[in-house]
């Protein structure tokens, strides 16, 4: 039997669905702080970096902290790094508030502290990759950019291709899909950049994505196939966190954010298995993440440690 293949999707095709999420949006989106008129281009910029890999709820209150503080690309630039991981607090992955730093330096320095906006410029600014240029050209500029992060790519892979999740890897072939299916104009492309990231957030969830609320299930090629199974799925095993260095460097980062700086020895008590300690610690000295003068480790430009004592008991968090 011949099969027949399905008829390539094209903007035009996914009208119907780009206006039913519109609809859907508009009634349900998240009351985020920097989607509230007014927010700068840089607020945006902020919000997206900060929440890579991270959930928006922790996000929200540190964003808003960062903005009080910190408004302009000027003003993170000209704060001290120790501040900046401090102010970091838990969001996770550190090195992005260094890259940040450096972002609003170069901000400041070549664009006189307004947020490029376009693509190209944003690729070339420190810690900006693909989805965050393109995401802060829609967001915070309304211009048409093609904003894929893994919630568009759920979406995406369910409703135009009928697989129950994509690859895990983001391939070519999914790139220029998503590149043909961004509508043409400006405000049209940045409404369904937000409206389709927020459905994937929200309903078309990756592990128990809510049909039954779904507004373009009619739509839906997953549906129409019968829910087919994830062909990865032996490739999806859950990243392991317990006892990994990336949860020693935390405790580690958290230790000095809390303390300012500390002996060697006193960061003892934070890790039990001393090897893998002392690998961490290398480790973030050599990111750039924490200095040592001497037995003395501490964050970047961090102020000089007083004469302290001799510890007679490490802290254990």
């Amino acid at each position: 039997m011949v099969r027949v293949s399905a008829p390539i999707p094209t903007a035009q095709t996914l009208v119907p669905v780009q206006t039913e999420l519109a609809l859907w949006f508009g009634r349900n989106a998240r009351d985020l702080p920097w989607r509230r008129r007014g927010t700068s281009a840089w607020g945006v910029l902020l919000s997206e970096v900060m929440s890579q890999q991270t959930p928006v709820a922790r996000v929200a209150p540190l964003w808003q902290r960062w903005m009080d503080r910190w408004p302009t690309p000027a003003d993170v630039a000209g704060a001290p790094r120790a501040q900046i991981l401090k102010e970091w607090a838990n969001l996770g992955y550190p090195r992005r508030a260094l890259r940040l730093h450096e972002c609003a330096g170069v901000i400041t320095a070549q664009y006189g502290g307004e947020v490029p906006s376009t693509v190209e410029e944003l690729r070339a600014l420190p810690g900006i990759g693909e989805y965050t240029a393109a995401a802060v050209v829609a967001f915070a500029f309304g211009r048409r950019s093609s904003v894929v992060d893994t919630n568009v790519r759920r979406v995406l892979a369910r409703v135009v291709e009928g697989k129950a999740l994509p690859s895990p890897s983001y391939s070519a072939v999914e790139r220029r899909l998503a590149q043909s299916l961004v509508p043409h104009g400006d405000d049209e492309a940045a409404l369904w950049a937000v409206s389709s990231m927020e459905f994937g957030a929200l309903i078309c969830t990756a592990r128990a994505p809510q049909c039954g609320l779904c507004p373009v299930q009619k739509h839906c090629a997953w549906r129409l196939a019968g829910y087919p199974v994830d062909e990865h799925a032996d490739a999806r095993r859950p990243q392991r966190f317990e006892g990994t260095d990336r949860q020693v460097r935390g405790k580690v980062m958290r230790y000095l954010r809390d303390n300012g700086f500390a002996q060697r020895r006193e960061l003892d008590g934070v890790w039990p298995d001393a090897a893998q300690l002392e690998s961490c610690i290398v480790s973030l000295i050599v990111d750039g993440l924490i200095e040592n003068d001497g037995d003395v480790l501490h964050l970047p430009d961090a102020p000089p440690p007083p004469v302290r004592g001799v510890v007679t008991s490490p802290v254990v968090h």
